[in-house]
């Protein structure tokens, strides 16, 4: 019989200072070209940006598990950053986020949400997909030397 680990609850909201240690650390785990401190803390300041964690409360306590950075700039929304724990990947909290900013562009009747993504990183594309995005084009060396980014968009139809 297998077992299945405890699945908390989770919750979305906006990104705070005090989140930063645990956002650089999934950011550090997650990229070969982490975002800094200065960075995030420059986006926080942004009026015109958006970032978002998702908290897990479990039997410890609450754990920031993953975190969203995005533009909103006229009627587009443009996702910069998205990552989750990679102890945490596969249980949807990606998903989570990326449901969360759709809605919010569906809703504040934005025209289209733009991304860019690793060309290799199947895993995030298949997600896009099966939320509706499609390949754009392709951004060669947009990650470095070799590194190729996929822009994708998904049109959300308020025209």
């Amino acid at each position: 019989m297998a077992v299945r680990e405890q699945v908390w609850p989770v919750t979305l909201r906006e990104m705070r200072r005090e989140d930063l240690m645990a956002v650089l650390e999934i950011e550090r785990r997650s990229f070969a070209q982490p975002w800094s401190r200065a960075f995030f803390e420059k986006e926080l300041a942004t009026p015109f940006a958006r970032l978002a964690v998702a908290v897990e409360e479990g039997r410890l306590g609450s754990a920031v598990v993953g975190y969203s950075c995005r533009w909103r700039v006229t009627d587009e929304v443009h996702l910069l950053n998205v990552a989750v724990h990679p102890e945490r990947r596969g249980r949807g909290f990606g998903r989570l986020l990326l449901e969360a900013i759709v809605g919010e562009a569906r809703s504040s009747r934005a025209r289209v949400v733009y991304l860019e993504v690793r060309a290799g990183n199947v895993v995030a594309r298949r997600l896009y997909r099966s939320l509706g995005f499609g390949e754009l084009g392709l951004r060669r060396g947009y990650y470095g030397p070799g590194q190729d980014a996929i822009v994708m968009e998904l049109r959300l139809g308020h025209w």
